[in-house]
């Protein structure tokens, strides 16, 4: 299956390019607590280490690309529109996996199945009125394109983000 253009995937995602990460991030500062998520605790006013989230994020940066969610199919999976997803094409697609796949010559956000029947696969949204896509092994109209690592996810509201342009 040949595409002239990335916009010819269409679908689900938008692509954002490949990671350049040739410049270096500075070091983001760590608290050496965690925090929690139940009954706060005192917080400390000191940074005990500091963290690159390139090399957090994108531990193989030569295969990492980002995308960012459009549509609600995954929203139960929490992964929202407008989302940044992290996607590593050098790692294997396991069962239970979230992979990016090109169907039918568009991208499509799911969780990788074995097909019911063993044989082929299923492409699964976290939204059950979305009827899974059953395909077989050998289906030329499935590549799947990557396996995503993260999803980053938006806790503020949008008009407070410093990303409502593209968002």
């Amino acid at each position: 299956m040949a595409f002239d253009t990335w916009a010819d995937l269409g679908g689900d995602l938008e692509w954002l390019g490949t990671c350049e990460v040739d410049v270096p991030s500075p070091p983001l500062p760590l608290a050496g607590e965690a925090v929690e998520a139940g009954f706060p605790s005192p917080a400390s006013d000191y940074v005990e280490a500091t963290i690159d989230l390139n090399v957090v994020l994108m531990p193989r940066p030569t295969a990492t690309f980002l995308m960012r969610v459009s549509g609600d199919a995954m929203r139960e999976a929490g992964i929202h529109h407008g989302d940044l997803l992290v996607i590593d094409r050098s790692l294997n697609p396991v069962p239970g996996a979230v992979v990016v796949a090109v169907h039918e010559g568009r991208f499509v956000l799911r969780w990788l199945e074995r097909a019911r029947s063993g044989a082929g696969w299923r492409l699964v949204a976290a939204d059950a009125a979305v009827a899974p896509i059953d395909v077989a092994s050998d289906d030329p109209d499935l590549l799947i394109w990557g396996v995503v690592i993260h999803a980053v996810h938006h806790l503020t509201p949008r008009a407070g983000r410093l990303d409502s342009a593209r968002a």
